[in-house]
C-alpha cells in the first residue's frame, strides 16, 4: 500500500507536502498498524498537497498528464489509477479523497468523521478530517474497511432491487458539466431498471448553508492547527496556504461556534429524512478532471459531507467525451459505512460502464 505523506509510517519520514527533509517517523500511525494487522506492507509515501489543504504537489494525473490528479491526497489516487499498489491511504477536511478518485478514476472512501483513529495523521481540521482510501474495486475497499473500520458483519445485504435511492444533483451548490450530470442521469436511470425506488428532493436552501459552514469551520480550525508550522518554518508556506490562515484568523469564535450549530442542527434534519433511504446518488465532482497542475480541481460537491461527517463513496462508471474518467458519489449515514460500502458493491456492476479492467491490474482479493 501507499501512504499519504502526513500519515507517519515507522522509519519513513513525514513530508507533509513541504520542502526540504523531514525526520524518519518513530512509529507508524493507527490506520497504518491496523491494515499492517492484517497483512498490508506500506511501501512509500505518496505525495500530498501542501499540508493537506490546496498548493498542489508534482503529482499528475495518470489517465492523462496533463491534467490535474485532484488533492490533497492526488498522490494515493494517482498511484493506485496507475497500478504502482491496489491500496493507498488518504484523508479527506473538504474533498480530498473524492475528487482525486473522480479526477483518476479509481474508487475512493472517505468515512464517517472519528470512524477511523486520527493517532498518528496530522491534522487539518479535526472537526472534519477523515481517514480514506483508495482502490480499483469495491471488493478491495471491502477489504482494507474491514481491517479499518469497526466492521460488524451485519446481515446480508439486501436485495438491489429493494434500495431506496434519493438521487440530489446538488446544482444549488454550483453548475455540473456535462460529463458529470450524464454520468449522474446514466446511474440514475440504471438503478431505476434494476428496481431500485429513486426519489429526487432538490435541497434548495440547506446545501448553500452547509458548505459556508464548511469554509468557516476548516479555516478557523486550520487557522489553529497549524500554528506551529507557521510559526516555525514560514518560509516555506506557499502564499495559499498563507491566505488560508489569515482567512481562518478572520473568523471570529462566534461565527465559528454559530457554524457549529447550524451543522448539528441540518445533521439532525437530514437524518430524520435519511430514515427513509439507503443511500444518497449524487456527484462526485463538477466535472472531468481539470487541464493544469497549478490546482487541484473544485471540491463544491464534497464539503457539505465532509462538514456533516458522513460516509461516501466514489464510483468511477465511465469516461468524459475527452477522455477523462467521471463517476458518481454514493453517501451514508453518519457511522454506517459498512452499510454504504455494502451498498455501493451492489450498485457498482448495474452503473458501470466502462471497459473491463486489463489482467495486469490484479485486486487485492484473489
Amino acid at each position: 500500500m501507499g501512504v499519504k505523506d502526513i500519515i507517519d509510517v515507522e522509519g519513513m519520514p513525514t513530508g507533509l507536502g513541504l520542502p526540504g527533509a523531514a525526520a524518519p517517523a518513530p512509529r507508524s500511525a493507527a490506520c497504518v498498524e491496523l491494515l499492517r494487522a492484517a497483512g498490508a506492507v506500506p511501501v512509500g509515501k505518496t505525495v500530498t498537497a501542501e499540508l493537506a489543504f490546496s498548493h498542489p504537489g508534482p503529482t499528475r494525473n495518470p489517465r492523462m498528464p496533463g491534467h490535474t490528479p485532484g488533492g490533497s491526497s492526488s498522490g494515493s489516487a494517482a498511484a493506485v489509477a496507475a497500478g504502482m499498489v491496489p491500496l493507498a491511504l488518504g484523508t479527506q477536511t473538504g474533498g480530498s479523497v473524492i475528487r482525486p478518485a473522480a479526477y483518476c478514476g479509481v474508487v475512493g472512501v472517505k468515512t464517517s468523521l472519528n470512524a477511523v483513529p486520527s493517532a498518528g495523521v496530522s491534522p487539518v481540521a479535526d472537526s472534519l478530517d477523515c481517514v480514506g482510501w483508495f482502490t480499483r474495486s469495491v471488493t478491495d475497499a471491502i477489504l482494507a474497511g474491514r481491517a479499518l473500520l469497526p466492521w460488524r458483519n451485519l446481515a446480508p445485504r439486501q436485495p438491489v432491487s429493494s434500495l431506496r435511492v434519493w438521487r440530489l444533483d446538488a446544482t444549488e451548490l454550483g453548475r455540473l458539466a456535462p460529463e458529470a450530470r450524464q454520468a449522474l442521469d446514466h446511474a440514475a436511470a440504471a438503478l431505476r431498471r434494476a428496481g431500485c425506488a429513486v426519489a429526487e428532493a432538490p435541497l434548495a436552501d440547506l446545501l448553500p448553508a452547509l458548505a459556508e459552514c464548511h469554509r468557516r469551520i476548516m479555516l478557523h480550525e486550520l487557522s489553529r492547527s497549524l500554528l506551529p508550522i507557521h510559526r516555525t518554518r514560514r518560509h516555506e508556506l506557499s502564499a495559499v496556504m498563507m491566505k488560508a490562515i489569515e482567512a481562518g484568523r478572520a473568523v471570529t469564535a462566534g461565527q465559528y461556534g454559530e457554524a457549529l450549530h447550524q451543522v448539528r442542527e441540518a445533521r439532525a434534519a437530514l437524518d430524520a429524512r435519511m430514515r427513509d433511504v439507503d443511500v444518497i446518488l449524487t456527484p462526485s465532482a463538477a466535472g472531468e478532471a481539470p487541464a493544469g497542475l497549478h490546482h487541484t480541481g473544485d471540491s463544491t460537491f464534497n464539503r457539505v459531507w465532509s462538514v456533516l461527517g458522513w460516509p461516501a463513496v466514489h464510483l468511477p462508471t465511465d469516461q468524459s467525451p475527452g477522455g477523462l474518467p467521471v463517476g458518481v458519489q454514493c453517501v451514508g449515514r453518519l457511522g454506517e459505512d459498512e452499510a454504504l460500502l455494502r451498498h455501493a458493491e451492489a450498485i457498482h456492476p448495474l452503473i458501470d460502464r466502462r471497459e473491463p479492467e486489463p489482467r495486469s491490474q490484479a485486486p487485492m482479493a484473489q
